[in-house]
């Protein structure tokens, strides 16, 4: 059989981050057996490298050293080298990087990786620069170091001792479970997490951390959750100066809508301006929580123009949504330059702008000033000076301010678009896309309702391409008609979730269905009966140096927590508990993590809660929804919620317990009937529940009174 790793075999590949290594000199091999066969029939270590298309940190490796002839050379002879597109494969990405983070004390992308042939790791890091630079090693000296230590059996051995400690290290940090569970935390968890993010929070700039800023979904969530229960005005003070800061420094586009992943410094001015999806999807969900908790306005714009943002630049044409757009685009040196896309120079604005006066309120307004704040002497776009600051010294109404700087704001985004474009990574992933669908179908109970149906048609992309409804399995990629991957935990999970929300959002039956399918389907193929816990990867699947679990937040929240909360949620919806019974065996499994670091486990910490304080079921009982309901869902914050709708007709209900495969009526449906022909709503919380009422205003008063008792 012809050696595989004498070429390079990414050109068989979908991913647009393996593609763009298919023309380096060095013989890449994706993750697979082939590859790992050749490097045990072989004994050459393994080279590990995982990215991702929008990584700024992979492109520069990549020109200095995946590219060059002369590290290919050492890469090819003394090594398998293996490329790894951490989206697809986040189950591989999760066991190195542990390691990573555990040996170094940080982690990040690329990460590279050297391991035995059979897969143990045994040195590990990020970047690595061509030649040493600022107390890093060069890479390619690096490289042949390693072999030389790899072909001297002394130093092999030692080599291979580290691996098997490193190894154990990673099962430690990623597969075990304790001998005996705790006890499932009561709501003092989610108080003490509240009270470690007022005192982490950065009062000065908002958010957290004195350098980097990213965005920290989940302790926002905390905070909010907490201040609507009467906490500590910090709470909510914490929770606005994060929102704010967000939606008006660098993070924010404010030309096109849309998140880039995190800022460099600690005042949210210079971002890295990859634009994830998932960003785009879990940021909303905090501004529109924020909104239904504060009030403010601003916030529900900022959701507004994210989701046209998405529809406009990473919705695929029959629904679905793609993963990237890259940090970097051609400049005008014809270069790929980060951040060429989105800076701006006076110049360039007044060049764009036909109005001198509207030209110079939108520099002030975004700080656009000769020198800039990026490099090049750019401007990256951040909110400088208010409108009522500008009316004031333009001697013209706040109004009037606004409306030039619209007009402003819509011809440079016309100019903008007139530039070369960042690439786009059009791989449409399970996971990313539940939580796309979530945020819609929230902004479709908050902002618009036609949200809902762009949710929708995201939902019907992937249940036709990615879900085999014979096998109830999840694809995990589709890309130009191509699935692949087995689905993870948070595929299942987050895309679970998705469907229940837009089921919340519209009543429609189907997506309870499916939303329940996917439950069963992570019970089967996630939940370890013995272990008591949900594993990232499926029962039976490939077999890598550790089986990893998921708790604790990262980029995305963490999928045991938000499966945990998902069958929380629809344990209401079965005859039986055991939906109940596993997501609270899940808590108590990691109790002590929450318990130590509830910051850290966010969505743990959320599924516990809910565990310990019940869902505030809202059984609503209608045909068509009245519109003063839908005001009163746009306009309260109920974060624990749960909109239990069913149809008015006998009939029609009988029709949806067969959609939903029960064999009994659910209690939070049982005996729930229209009263005088109207719609009806029933409102339970703790196992007490309020008379039949038309109002949902009276009904959410009366939950509030059970609250406080």
């Amino acid at each position: 059989m012809t050696d595989p790793t004498q070429r390079n075999r990414l050109d068989e590949e979908q991913s647009p981050y393996l593609q763009a290594h298919a023309d380096n000199p060095v013989n890449w091999q994706p993750w697979d057996d082939q590859a790992m066969e050749a490097a045990r029939e072989s004994g050459k270590p393994i080279f590990l490298s995982i990215g991702y298309a929008a990584c700024h940190w992979c492109h520069v490796m990549a020109e200095e050293s995946f590219e060059d002839e002369a590290v290919a050379e050492v890469l090819n002879e003394h090594f398998v080298p293996v490329k790894v597109d951490r989206e697809e494969r986040p189950d591989v990405d999760s066991i190195y990087m542990s390691i990573c983070q555990q040996v170094t004390g940080r982690g990040g992308w690329p990460l590279s990786a050297w391991l035995t042939p059979d897969g143990r790791p045994f040195y590990v890091g990020t970047y690595f620069p061509r030649e040493p630079k600022r107390g890093q090693p060069g890479f390619r000296q690096l490289l042949e170091d390693i072999a030389a230590s790899w072909n001297d059996p002394e130093e092999r051995e030692d080599m291979e001792t580290r691996a098997d400690q490193w190894t154990s290290a990673i099962e430690g940090e990623l597969e075990e479970v304790p001998d005996q569970p705790g006890e499932a935390p009561d709501t003092v968890a989610i108080e003490n997490a509240a009270e470690a993010a007022v005192r982490g929070a950065d009062r000065e700039h908002g958010g957290w951390g004195s350098g980097q800023k990213f965005p920290q979904n989940g302790r926002l969530h905390i905070l909010m959750r907490n201040a609507a229960r009467g906490g500590r005005e910090e709470y909510q003070q914490v929770v606005t100066k994060t929102l704010d800061a967000m939606a008006s420094g660098g993070l924010y586009d404010h030309v096109g809508g849309g998140f880039h992943r995190y800022t460099t410094d600690r005042d949210w001015t210079v971002p890295h301006f990859e634009k994830m999806l998932y960003d785009n999807a879990e940021i909303p969900r905090a501004f529109l929580a924020g909104y239904q908790l504060t009030g403010n306005e601003r916030y529900a714009d900022v959701v507004t123009d994210t989701f046209a943002f998405l529809q406009r630049e990473l919705q695929h044409p029959e629904g679905g949504f793609y993963s990237t757009l890259d940090a970097r685009s051609e400049g005008e040196s014809g270069e790929q330059e980060e951040g060429a896309f989105y800076v701006w120079t006076p110049e360039e604005v007044r060049d764009a702008v036909d109005d001198e006066t509207a030209a110079d309120l939108f520099c002030d307004r975004y700080g656009v000033v000769p020198g800039g704040n990026f490099e090049k002497g750019q401007t990256v776009l951040t909110e400088r000076t208010s409108v009522d600051e500008l009316a004031e010294e333009y001697d013209m109404d706040a109004a009037n301010v606004e409306a030039a700087i619209e007009r402003a704001r819509t011809q440079v985004f016309d100019a903008r678009s007139e530039r070369p474009r960042p690439a786009r990574d059009e791989k449409v992933l399970a996971s990313w896309n539940g939580l796309t669908i979530s945020a819609l179908a929230e902004g479709a109970l908050v902002i618009d309702d036609s949200y809902a149906d762009v949710a929708a048609d995201a939902l019907s992309f992937i249940r036709e391409r990615l879900w085999d409804d014979d096998e109830m399995r999840l694809q995990r990629r589709f890309k130009d008609g191509e699935t692949k991957i087995d689905g993870y935990l948070e595929d299942y999970a987050f895309l679970g979730r998705g469907a229940f929300d837009l089921y919340q959002a519209t009543g429609e039956v189907d997506h309870l269905a499916f939303t329940l399918a996917l439950a069963r389907a992570i019970e089967e193929r996630f939940w370890d009966d013995e272990a008591g816990t949900l594993y990232f990867t499926q029962t039976g699947g490939e077999s890598l140096v550790a089986r990893p679990q998921e708790v604790t937040d990262q980029s995305t929240p963490s999928s045991a927590g938000v499966a945990a909360e998902l069958l929380l949620s629809l344990s209401h919806f079965t005859p039986d508990d055991r939906f109940e019974e596993i997501a609270t065996r899940v808590i108590e499994t990691h109790a002590a993590k929450i318990d130590a670091n509830p910051l850290q486990h966010a969505s743990l910490t959320l599924a516990a809660d809910r565990l310990a304080t019940g869902s505030l079921e809202l059984t609503l009982v209608a045909d068509e929804e009245p519109a003063d309901w839908r005001q009163v869902l746009a306009t309260r914050y109920l974060p624990t919620k749960l909109l239990a709708w069913r149809p008015a007709d006998d009939a029609t209900f009988e029709q949806w317990l067969g959609t939903l495969e029960l064999d009994e009526t659910p209690a939070i449906w049982a005996d729930r009937t229209p009263q005088d022909g109207e719609p009806t709503v029933y409102a339970c919380r703790s196992f007490t529940c309020s008379p039949p009422r038309h109002d949902l205003g009276d009904a959410l008063a009366w939950a509030d009174e059970q609250l406080q008792e």
